[in-house]
This record gives structure tokens, sequence and C-alpha cells, in this order.
């Protein structure tokens, strides 16, 4: 396995989870209007089924 070209794909996959997560969260944010100073429960759960990954984050977000 190409060490190099194996963690660019993976720093490329999860660029791509956050940049696109971050877009919803703040588009359902906007359209929930939850009150200022708030915190909104957040999970994330990646999936590898092929090889058996599961894994989940737990973690809150801050509305200001």
């Amino acid at each position: 396995m190409d060490e190099d070209r194996f963690n660019m794909s993976i720093r490329k996959f999860l660029k791509t989870v956050g940049v696109t997560s971050q877009r919803e969260i703040e588009q359902a944010v906007r359209k929930h209007a939850p009150k200022p100073g708030g915190r909104l429960q957040a999970k994330v759960v990646l999936s590898i089924p092929e090889i058996g990954l599961r894994h989940e984050i737990d973690g809150e977000i801050e509305t200001g």
C-alpha cells in the first residue's frame, strides 16, 4: 500500500466531510432558529462496512 496516497485520500475525504457537514448544520440551524446561547447535541457516525468500521463521535454545538 502506498502510505502517502492513502493518507492524502483520507485527508481529502475528511475535508469533504467537514465542509459539507458545516454547510448542512448552518442551513439547518438557520431554518430552525434555535434560541441564542443554546446548545445542540450532535452525533457523527463514521462507517466503512467493508472493513467493519463504525465510529461514533458525540458533541455539542453552541448557537451563540
